[in-house]
């Protein structure tokens, strides 16, 4: 693998997203559902009804076609995004009657169980499902839960085909559910992004790289984290994503866009501004010259939360607006840039228009939203 190179280097975003046709919004919610919304309108247009239970995580192909399910109960859905059709759902646990029959007849026999501890990637022929996962035998008198484990999932057996016990160095990076998660463009390496990169080889799941930004010689960062990846402006053999980083002098958090090549591991950062003490994602609009996110101070009654858009070509904070915090929340924007979402623990989606940052209307969505996430489809 080559060797790490990081620089400053200026934002080159390219692409304005066609208001041709207006953006689906895919969203879980309990017990088992996806809602589909039209991004112009608001209004749902599908529920998919999903076999394998609560709705955790959301996963978009790289041609954005498929869209992959994880869910609460161990199980594996892909949604067909043009027709919302199922194309393929299952469990990883074994079946609830082989567990009964092992404990009727009282023998040695165990009842696998699984839980996914990390995000996950298809890889490019659609085949295979990468992840992370724990593994949980059932015996007669006791539970075996495993070392978290880089797994890969066959999608045609249904069933984990390949896996490895992940080191201990590299649980952080390689567990929670914001976990960012990429495959090079030919499959055969397998990225995840967290306080440091680790490349795996896809054919025996062993570690090939481990790239700790703030160790390159030339590196002037002394911690960095990566957060999930900027859906807006990602482009193929390229990750995006939020970063934050402290420089090695003064300590200052700093916020901004990194960009990760996969094949050559060149790494570029275009810091934003200094980082809040808690800031809830970042949304940039599909031309490039606009970034937004959300700020919160303060707790439960004394709570305070802004949004704050920052002008890319000059780096400079053009504006705030304050707007009524909820308990627990989450920030997207839609397909064209001109709005923003606060949605999750409820049933509605506040909208916000982008330019003034004023509030324009809520949607009602008649299901509780899960922590899965929104995709956003052109």
């Amino acid at each position: 693998m080559g060797l790490l190179r990081t620089s400053m280097a200026a934002l080159a975003l390219g692409g304005v997203c066609s208001a041709a046709q207006a953006a689906s919004l895919f969203l879980g919610a309990y017990p088992n559902t996806l809602i589909v919304v039209n991004d112009a309108t608001g209004a749902v247009t599908d529920r998919i009804t999903l076999a394998t239970g609560v709705p955790r995580t959301l996963v978009l192909s790289n041609d954005k076609s498929k869209l992959f399910v994880m869910t609460e109960q161990s199980g594996l859905e892909v949604i067909d995004v043009a027709t919302h059709k199922v194309l393929t759902q299952f469990n990883l646990n074994t079946p609830k009657a082989a567990e009964a029959l092992a404990f009727a007849t009282r023998k040695s026999q165990v009842a696998t169980h699984y839980r996914f501890s990390g995000g996950g990637v298809p890889d490019p022929t659609g085949k295979y499902f990468y992840t992370t996962l724990v593994e949980i035998d059932k015996g007669l008198d006791r539970y075996t839960v495993s070392k978290p484990r880089y797994a890969v999932i066959s999608l045609d057996q249904r069933k984990v085909v390949r896996w490895r016990d992940v080191d201990e160095q590299d649980e952080q990076a390689a567990t929670g559910f914001r976990t960012s998660m990429a495959l090079s463009e030919d499959g055969k390496y397998f990225y995840i992004f967290r306080d440091k990169v680790v490349v795996l080889d896809t054919a025996d799941l062993k570690v090939v790289d481990r790239i700790d930004l703030s160790q390159s010689e030339d590196s002037d960062m002394e911690t960095e984290t990566f957060g999930t990846a900027l859906q807006s402006i990602s482009r193929p053999g390229e990750f995006v994503s939020l970063f934050d980083t402290t420089d090695p002098y003064i300590h200052n958090r700093l916020f901004g866009i990194g960009r990760f090549k996969l094949a050559t591991h060149d790494f570029s950062f275009t810091p934003i501004g200094p980082a809040p003490t808690t800031m809830a994602g970042l949304e940039v609009a599909p031309d490039g010259k606009a970034a937004y996110t959300v700020v919160a101070n303060g707790t439960y009654g004394d709570k305070r939360c802004e949004f704050w858009r920052f002008d890319l070509p000059t780096n400079t904070l053009q504006a705030k607006a304050e707007f009524p915090c909820r308990t627990r929340f989450y920030f997207g924007m839609s397909g064209n840039g001109q709005k923003l979402y606060i949605y999750g623990a409820g049933y509605e989606i506040d909208v916000y228009d982008a330019k003034s940052l004023k509030h324009e209307t809520t949607l009602n969505l008649h299901d509780d939203v899960t922590t899965a996430g929104m995709i956003v489809v052109q």
